[in-house]
Parts: structure tokens; C-alpha cells; sequence
């Protein structure tokens, strides 16, 4: 580029669109022109415009990288804490979720267990407090509790465990979806136990889960590799029951209920 002064607008405006796409500024390549308007009928100063344009630029990166880590973590569908109906059930506390909201039990390496029955709620608080914690600038994988075994059991038969369970551990929060749903075998109850060890007191993991711990014994079959596993889970982590009582259920009951009336 070869600068020059006393630009003519149109000629002002492709020297910017230029150098932003030279040093590689697409939001304010995208927004200059809104903003030099505005900045224009506000009267802005040339450094308090500088400033804006800095701050759009660094607001969209800042959202793309969310964007980035949100979709890394695999999540299986949207959901966030702002569309969770707390009224629905009065059983989990608006407070101790919006406390795990801040993360900072990600940032200390502690676990959360979710513990509930189907349709109370467990999924979408792990998917959502997953999705916070992305938003924090952690690295997050989702996974259900099924897929993650099998994916162990032929790593271990491909002689590539090492570098899975290295894979799994190096996540800032490993979300473990539907955990008890399905009994495992002695040998895929061990390796989860290795990736739970590779994690702990380093990195979070959150679990949810449809069964109490003193259920867990159908899961993992072996006493004592289940008592191990539930003292991983939950050393110096938070434990949110979610009741018995199905929102779904009872959501489809409503509805059944206003259309027999209707």
C-alpha cells in the first residue's frame, strides 16, 4: 500500500477495506462504515473513535472464540441457563447454579454430579453450565457416558489408549452425560476410572446421572471400583439433586389436559 494524504472519500474507503483485510480486522473491515457515522453525529474525539473500533474488533473476536469452543465441545443441542424453568422444579437452587455459573469451580479442577430422575432437568444444566463454562474461556467435550467407553475399549484394542485418555485430559471440563443409564463391564468400568483418574484434582468433570450413588453398584459392577470412582466424582465437588419428578411428564400432561378441555 502506498499511503497518501489528503484521500478522497471513496479512495479513504478502499485504503481501509485494504489494510483491514491486510491485517486481518474483518469486523471493522465489516462495521466501519456504521461506525465512522456514528462516531461522526456524536462528535466522538479521534482517540475515543479509535477506541470504539478496537473494541468491536476485540467484542467479535472474543465471541468467534466462544463460538470456536462451543461448537469443540460437542454438545448435542443449545441450551442455556436463561431458558431453564427453575419454577418447573422447585428442587435445584436458583442460587447454587448461578454460583456454578461463574466457573470457578471449573478454574479450581472440581467436580459436579447431577443426580436425578429422567426428565428433571440433568442434561440441560450439564449442557448449559458446560456452555458457560466455554463461554469462560475453557476448553469443554461432552460426551455420553456409552460413547466414551466404547471409544476406550478400541483405543485400548488399537494400542491408542494412552493418547485417548491423554486426549480427555487435557480439557479444561469433561461433561459425562447419562452416566448409570447401562451396566459396564468390568473392563470398560476400569477405563473410565483411568480417564477419571488422568483428571483428578487437575481438570473438572460433570456427570449426570439417573441414578443415586448407592445405584451405581448396577453400573459399575465391581465394589470397590465403584466406591473409587464415586470418591473421584465427588471430592471437593457439588452434588445437585434434581428429584424424581419428570418436567416433561408433567409438561405433557398439561398439554394433554388444555387440549381434553379445549
Amino acid at each position: 500500500m502506498t499511503r497518501k494524504r489528503g484521500l478522497t472519500e471513496e479512495a479513504a474507503t478502499a485504503s481501509i477495506d485494504q489494510a483491514c483485510r491486510m491485517l486481518r480486522l474483518p469486523s471493522i473491515r465489516q462495521q466501519f462504515a456504521d461506525l465512522a457515522e456514528g462516531a461522526a453525529r456524536d462528535q466522538m474525539s479521534y482517540r475515543a473513535f479509535l477506541a470504539e473500533l478496537l473494541m468491536t474488533e476485540c467484542d467479535d473476536r472474543a465471541r468467534r472464540r466462544s463460538e470456536r469452543r462451543i461448537k469443540a465441545a460437542s454438545f448435542p443441542r443449545d441450551k442455556s441457563l436463561r431458558a431453564f424453568d427453575f419454577d418447573a422444579n422447585p428442587s435445584i437452587d436458583p442460587a447454587t447454579v448461578n454460583t456454578l455459573a461463574t466457573c470457578e469451580w471449573v478454574k479450581k479442577g472440581e467436580p459436579l454430579c447431577l443426580i436425578g430422575d429422567s426428565g428433571t432437568g440433568k442434561s440441560h444444566l450439564l449442557i448449559a453450565l458446560g456452555t458457560e463454562a466455554a463461554m469462560h474461556g475453557f476448553r469443554v467435550r461432552y460426551v455420553l457416558a456409552t460413547k466414551l467407553v466404547n471409544e476406550l475399549v478400541e483405543a485400548a484394542d488399537e494400542k491408542m489408549l494412552s493418547k485417548t485418555i491423554a486426549r480427555y485430559g487435557r480439557v479444561d471440563l469433561l461433561c459425562i452425560d447419562e452416566l448409570g443409564y447401562m451396566e459396564l463391564d468390568r473392563r470398560g468400568a476400569e477405563l473410565l476410572f483411568q480417564v477419571l483418574t488422568e483428571r483428578e484434582e487437575k481438570n473438572s468433570v460433570a456427570i449426570a446421572s439417573n441414578e443415586s450413588f448407592s445405584g451405581w453398584t448396577k453400573t459399575f459392577t465391581d465394589p470397590r471400583l465403584c466406591a473409587a470412582i464415586v470418591d473421584r466424582l465427588t471430592f471437593n465437588g457439588a452434588i445437585i439433586q434434581t428429584g424424581t419428578e419428570s418436567y416433561r411428564l408433567a409438561h405433557t400432561k398439561a398439554l394433554a389436559e388444555q387440549t381434553a378441555a379445549g
